[in-house]
């Protein structure tokens, strides 16, 4: 096998900017915002133009903010669990970013704040809200009122909006005609932190540069498609957070969607930003809505988990002793186009499961000539290709081949790679491909406003449901709901076992 490459090409730094963050010293700033600017630094990406203003409503200074972030940035070298982790934080990229450091304090809901902001920032700004989704709309409003989002000749403003994007569809489409009052779509980037992954990115290189999947890929040779994302973690004390919203809410129409349009797409005619989110967008909208006949949704139990006894959702801090709130789902999704059609999609995601796996199975028809019928072989087990994201990203392919000895016995057999063992691993934590694409103005990795909407229109039968229907429970540690694999046992399937490799 040729060798591959280790080393990532090299690329440019993106242009001078300001990036103005509304939640300065929230949680997502310091968690994952900092540690990727400190990643993006180290890579030789930001500008020494480069500069961060934050805005918060609470007093802070630039001296007390860099001395905060600092002590963070300096605890995750002491927790191997979090998302950002590193043995040691160099001071040379540290000092880079920190004394790019700058902090403001303003209320969100007043037009002094904007104006305020309009007297520290020129040139090129990228608004990043790092608010609650409440904040969206005002925060957009203040700014295009304030004249904030007004693009001059070789001057770029443009806006980074977390999810939750709306609560369903008329809030998604009440949200998408405030923000585009005030600038153009192609200023607003919609951000899914799971399109930052390299792994998801990755989907779109399997499929379309190699030639031998592509024709295979569709309803003549594809029996079904799943797509699991898993996690052995509970709420996490986002309790306050997780009862109004649940896991439908969550992870459905963005994270999962987003898989499911990487991996179901059409080929676009080139990989033009726009050109990409077309395809997206088609796809998204032929998803048929789904029924509730064809959704399971649970909430974990009180159970084991690694050998450790863990809590019931309900005994949670901030949750209802009698919350009905799903923490898990699952969903038969069907894709009404000439590719898909007949071909169902699973969609699976829950806290507190038996394993950590986020992964897209494809399920490939078994042969159309039963070749091997009069042989001690009954049936040849399915072929399945697993684009596994993580925790240990790679591509696992089961295959059948003859058993060594004298008569044809077949037995099968698993081929695949693991990105660690190509590739030199990349310090991340999933925003750094996003913030620099946004800067570069590159929105291929971001929602447009058709593919959002899309998104909740798919699940609004389930909003509406559920909204007082009961919940089944499953164990913590465990797969999920009985009623989950009873879902896919009706069209004659079952779900890939998460305790496998």
């Amino acid at each position: 096998m040729a060798d591959a490459p280790t080393t990532q090409p090299a690329s440019p730094p993106a242009p001078p900017c300001t990036l103005v963050v509304f939640g300065a010293g929230g949680d997502l700033t310091k968690r994952l915002l900092m540690p990727a600017l400190y990643n993006l630094a180290g890579g030789g990406l930001l500008d020494p133009g480069f500069s961060v203003l934050g805005v918060d409503h609470n007093p802070l200074t630039d001296a007390g903010w860099r001395q905060d972030l600092t002590e963070t940035m300096d605890a995750f070298t002491r927790d191997p669990s979090a998302e950002f982790h590193a043995d040691r934080i160099d001071p040379t990229t540290w000092g880079f970013v920190r004394e790019r450091l700058h902090v403001m304090q303003g209320d969100f809901s007043e037009p002094e704040t904007y104006r305020a902001l309009a007297g520290r920032v020129r040139g090129n700004v990228v608004f990043y809200l790092a608010v609650a989704a409440r904040f969206f709309a005002p925060v957009v409003e203040g700014l295009g009122k304030a004249g904030l989002l007004a693009e001059t000749e070789g001057a770029f403003r443009r806006v980074i909006i977390e999810k939750p994007f709306g609560a369903d569809l008329a809030s998604a489409r009440a949200l998408n005609r405030t923000i585009l009052g005030y600038g153009d779509e192609s200023q607003f980037y919609r951000i899914d932190h799971f399109l930052g992954k390299e792994t998801v990115q990755s989907i779109m290189a399997v499929r379309f540069a190699n030639g031998m999947l592509e024709p295979v890929w569709r309803r003549e040779h594809v029996s079904h498609i799943e797509i699991t994302a898993a996690e052995s973690i509970g709420v996490e004390g986002r309790g306050g957070f997780y009862e109004p919203t649940g896991a439908l809410r969550d992870m459905v129409p963005n994270h999962l969607f987003q898989l499911l349009c990487m991996v179901a797409m059409e080929p676009p005619n080139s990989f033009d930003a726009e050109a990409v989110r077309d395809e997206k967008a088609k796809l998204a909208e032929a998803v048929r809505p789904v029924s509730p006949d064809k959704a399971v949704r649970g909430q974990y139990a009180a159970g084991r988990i690694g050998g450790h006894d863990v809590p019931a959702y309900r005994a949670e801090p901030g949750v209802s002793e009698q919350s009905r709130t799903e923490t898990y789902v699952a969903l038969k999704l069907e894709i009404e186009n000439w590719r898909w059609a007949g071909v169902p999609f699973y969609l699976r995601t829950g806290k507190r499961m038996g394993a950590h796996r986020t992964e897209i199975a494809v399920h490939f028809r078994p042969p159309p000539f039963r070749l091997f019928r009069d042989t001690p072989v009954t049936e040849p087990a399915p072929n399945v290709m697993r684009l596994r994201i993580s925790p240990d990203p790679g591509i696992v392919t089961s295959l059948n081949v003859k058993r060594p000895g004298p008569q044809m016995h077949i037995a099968p057999v698993e081929t695949g790679f693991r990105y660690g063992d190509f590739f030199d691993p990349a310090p991340t934590v999933g925003y750094e491909t996003l913030i620099y694409d946004c800067m570069m103005g590159d929105v291929t990795l971001f929602q447009r406003a058709d593919s959002i909407e899309a998104g909740w229109a798919a699940v609004e039968p389930l909003l509406d449901a559920w909204k007082d229907a009961p919940v089944a429970l499953y164990e913590a540690g465990s797969a999920g709901p009985q009623a989950a694999d009873a879902l896919l046992a009706r069209d004659g399937h079952a779900w890939q076992p998460l305790d496998g490799i």
